[in-house]
């Protein structure tokens, strides 16, 4: 879900309508400004329709925002608006089956995509700007268009897809029904906030073909719908095709406005879960608030952020550094257009008791009424907004969320500037007020998330919420025919609409310019200048990380990693954090396999004082023995948690059985509860000493300064950081096994069974690497595009999504297929790939390799738009050693590639015979069905203490 933009910019932003043009408030601080211009025009049928023009990349984004949400829905047919995310791109009069998704596929869509929340649903899509006739004809037939094409078979299957949404991201998950609870007791039965916007299992399955076009035809009209155009575009041409295509689209009945309804509890009100997938006792209480945009809105997000975000946070003092309870305590403010909610989130140590986890938050509370909020607190808080707010404008379609969501929401897209104001006119009076009206002494909703078997933890005074857990039943679903051809009367037209539109003018492939220069002290740097926003982002990459750990002790990359930031020599933790959010930068420093990474956003305007905290904090750490003892129980605590969720389960057991014990890749970069228990901060150190070094170091820069700046701001680094190049270990990847073997981690009662299927396969830098890539491309690399998608998700409804592909680096990766999929067809989903898997090179044909082209090809028009593909442009360049024009090179082997080619290379690295079967979900009811595989006997794991 997408939250309304941002508020946020502090200082900057301007949108203006045409040529007129509004002059923003300027605090003293900064005199620069940042705007956003649009067009706004309303067609007779009701359609609001805005456009923006940024010719820095050639692309353009379009997004069909409908002004309905789960809020719209009724009692018993909820989760509709959710359906129709998903139905929307199956199919229409005119683009034919598979929809928006197979066009996409052939013009090089960024992945058409769609989101819902209570209040709205939208579909969007960024592509090359040669398409953008193609995209309004699209547009259009979603809501002229379509219809008709839901079908009985349609829906069905389309209803188990969204059920396995579901189980993924609630049921199968720890915690997952918190937010059900929370909002069923927050909300009265008949609020429309009081239900999830998943919806149900039992009302996705009951609603009728004639519910759900009920439910189109009320409420996706073009007077309820705003389109958004974004980009690199003639803005007339533009016009005149949204006339074309939209015109003729009937206007719906005049659509009210919901009465704004805050959250309602007459008195406190605690209830516990039995949480099958959680290790750690998690307690979350809510209090009733205010919409969007409401005055007091912007006081209680800062009001969040002071209590609960850094060192200084009252909630962080108690919590954590005082009563030692948890790792953490999270605190936020959503708001919504009919109501608002605060939550605090504390999840506690294992074993803690969750009554104390309640009093350490009412103590914090307490501390923030004797000491309330600095001035110099509020600056911090909102230079973090600021950086916040040009990170959401990175993109076209980031700058095409914004306008659409002030004008749905705020009845304007210019609404910015006021917004802004808002948040600037907030004091510290104003916060401390509205922490006296909202939470301080008011009733609220607490729910205590506890392990099974451990109900001795939740709130004393708990009830038992009323949770509703599927059971997992064989054959439970109805069978859905994927080769179902659907008949309907076709929707009358002025014109024929089943042309699909010509392609523009094809854009010229932008790629930026590169500099490169390597320092005194062996570190390399690579840069792009990039003035869209007055942001510097940049990575700082020191090659080793995992690599170079201990087999015996591995944990001690990550937990340097997470020193790093806790204090220098010359600032206490406090402080460093203080310093670096007063500059509304971030700093992050984490480990992975291959390296340690540090990585950077700030104001360009910043650059200076933030690559300053940057080399204090690479080159002094602080190694302070007190925050050793947070992070190490912190990292036994995220541990704990990835023992009881699937998916973190599934990975660490598939590296095991890619790499094998022996090898360090094959180990969870996390550790051990075992071996982090030993790593002391000695060990700290000494990984520092000898991983650190500039010789093994590579810096990526992308924004809004130029090479001389930059190369310049590096001078100090260079002459301070000295060391030679570390030998990092070369951890041979194993072979492919010789024969298929399927391994069985058992999940009690998991709604989904989490796979992983697939064998040591190549290295980023093979001949081969590129062209396994195109080959993967209609497997499982294109979406829906790809046969897996096609079959276990569009065909048999089986799982929410499905994907393959090749992952190595200078090293050898593995080839993967991952998924989540319903419990009862365990079986069948790993029968269903094989067989894909065994036909693949078999049923190759030259229109796979066609729509395979046209879409790697045509995709490169957007391959660098924003901060973070240029960055990854940089990492491949000085990894790897590939020329600045490497795609380029892609492009050559992609026109070149034959069918034969194609089907040459599924033979070599597509075997069903020669991969790892990996499959966890429940063992009493999946586990005797995997023989019939045909792959022997499967073998059940055991955890990895």
């Amino acid at each position: 879900m997408y939250k309304a933009i941002f508020l946020s910019s502090l200082l900057a932003a301007t949108f203006t309508a045409g040529a007129q043009q509004t002059k923003p408030r300027q605090p003293a601080a900064d005199k620069t400004t940042f705007k956003v211009d649009y067009q706004k025009f309303k067609l007779p049928n009701g359609l609001e329709v805005i456009f923006h023009i940024d010719r820095s990349d050639p692309v353009v984004a379009v997004a069909l925002t409908a002004h309905v949400g789960s809020a719209r829905e009724k009692a018993g047919r909820t989760g509709f608006a959710h359906l129709f995310e998903h139905l929307l791109f199956l199919e229409s009069e005119n683009l034919g089956k598979g929809g928006l998704d197979a066009m996409s596929a052939r013009i090089g869509g960024s992945g058409a995509n769609g989101s819902t929340s209570r209040d709205r649903t939208n579909y969007f899509q960024t592509v090359p700007k040669d398409a953008l006739e193609k995209m309004i004809w699209a547009e259009a037939d979603k809501l002229g268009w379509f219809i008709n094409t839901v079908t009985e078979p349609v829906l069905a299957k389309e209803k188990q897809v969204v059920k396995n949404e579901k189980r993924q991201s609630y049921d199968n998950n720890p915690y997952g029904h918190t937010s059900y609870v929370i909002d069923k007791n927050l909300y009265p039965a008949d609020h429309p906030y009081n239900w999830q916007v998943i919806g149900s299992l039992d009302d996705l399955q009951n609603a009728t073909l004639a519910d759900v076009k009920e439910f189109f035809n009320r409420w996706y009209v073009p007077n309820n719908v705003t389109l958004v155009v974004a980009g690199d575009f003639d803005a007339a041409q533009a016009k005149k095709w949204v006339e074309k295509y939209f015109s003729e689209i009937k206007k719906g009945p005049a659509v009210q406005p919901l009465a704004k309804r805050p959250g309602v509890v007459q008195q406190t009100k605690k209830l516990y879960h039995e949480d099958n997938f959680a290790r750690l006792p998690e307690l979350t209480m809510a209090w009733p608030t205010v919409p969007e945009y409401h005055p007091d809105s912007y006081a209680l997000e800062i009001l969040s952020s002071y209590l609960s975000e850094g060192k200084k946070a009252p909630l962080y003092q108690v919590v954590v550094e005082d009563k030692k309870l948890a790792p953490g305590a999270a605190m936020f403010h959503r708001t919504s257009e009919l109501a608002g909610q605060m939550h605090v989130v504390v999840r506690a140590f294992a074993e803690k008791d969750l009554d104390s986890a309640a009093a350490a938050i009412n103590k914090a509370f307490a501390q923030f009424e004797r000491k309330g909020i600095t001035e110099k607190d509020l600056s911090r808080i909102k230079a973090g907004l600021e950086t916040q707010f040009y990170n959401s404008l990175s993109s076209v379609q980031g700058k095409g969320f914004q306008l659409a969501q002030y004008n749905i929401f705020a009845g304007d897209p210019s609404f910015i500037e006021k917004d802004i104001n808002n948040l600037l006119a907030v004091t510290a009076a104003d916060v401390s007020r509205v922490y006296n009206k909202y939470i301080k002494g008011k009733n609220f909703v607490a729910t205590s998330f506890v392990p099974k078997g451990k109900i001795e933890l939740a709130l004393a005074g708990s009830t038992k919420a009323d949770v509703v857990e599927e059971k997992i039943v064989q054959g439970a679903e109805e069978t859905v025919d994927p080769n179902a051809v659907a008949t309907y009367p076709k929707t009358p037209s002025s014109f024929d609409r089943s042309k699909e539109p010509p392609y523009g003018q094809a854009p010229e492939v932008k790629i930026p310019a590169i500099w490169q220069a390597q320092l005194p002290n062996g570190m390399r740097v690579l840069g792009i200048e990039n003035n869209e926003v007055p942001l510097v982002q940049f990575e700082l990459v020191i090659d080793g990380g995992l690599l170079l750990e201990n087999p015996d002790k591995v944990g001690v990359a990550n937990m340097m990693a997470r020193m790093m930031t806790q204090g220098t020599k010359t600032k206490t933790p406090q402080q460093l954090e203080e310093a670096i959010q007063q500059l509304g930068a971030t700093i992050n420093v984490f480990a992975n396999t291959e390296d340690i990474r540090i990585r950077v956003n700030t104001l360009a305007r910043n650059y200076p004082a933030t690559l300053a905290l940057v080399e204090e904090i690479l080159l002094q750490p602080r190694w302070d023995a007190t925050e050793f003892e947070l992070i190490k129980q912190s990292t036994i605590s995220q541990i704990r948690q990835q023992e009881a969720n699937p998916n973190a389960i599934a990975q660490n057991q598939y590296n095991l059985l890619v790499y094998g014990k022996n090898n360090i890749r094959s180990r969870n970069i996390l550790g051990t509860a075992a071996s982090v228990g030993t790593i002391t901060l000695d060990d700290l150190k000494a990984f520092y000493s000898k991983s650190m070094s500039p010789a093994n170091a590579r810096m990526h820069v992308v924004g809004a300064l130029g090479e001389g700046a930059l190369t310049a701001s590096l001078s100090r680094l260079a002459n301070a950081w000295k060391g030679s190049a570390v030998a990092i270990p070369d951890w041979k990847t194993p072979a492919a096994p010789a024969q298929p073997v399927v391994y069985f981690y058992d999940v009690p009662d998991a709604k989904q069974s989490v796979i992983r299927f697939g064998y040591p396969a190549l290295a980023a830098t093979d001949k081969d690497y590129y062209p396994a890539t195109v080959l993967n491309y209609i497997l499982g690399g294109g979406g829906f595009a790809s046969q897996l998608t096609q079959q276990l998700r569009e065909g048999k409804g089986y799982t929410y999504g499905i994907n393959s592909g090749f992952s190595g680096t200078n090293s050898a990766g593995p080839f993967t297929i991952a998924s989540s999929v319903r419990t009862n067809v365990t079986l069948e989903s790993a029968q269903l790939v094989k067989e894909i898997l065994e036909n693949y090179g078999k049923s190759y044909s030259a229109k796979d390799l066609e729509t395979t082209q046209s879409f790697l090809i045509k995709s490169n028009a957007r391959a660098f738009e924003t901060a973070g593909a240029k960055l990854g442009m940089l990492e491949n360049i000085s990894k790897y050693g590939w020329k600045a024009d490497y795609v380029k090179d892609r492009e050559a082997i992609v026109k070149k590639m034959t069918v034969e080619e194609i089907k040459a290379l599924a033979a070599k690295y597509l075997d069903p015979n020669k991969m790892i079967w990996l499959i966890v979900g429940d063992a009493k009811t999946q586990l005797p069905r995997l023989k019939e595989l045909g792959f022997g006997e499967p073998l059940l794991l055991k955890p990895v203490i």
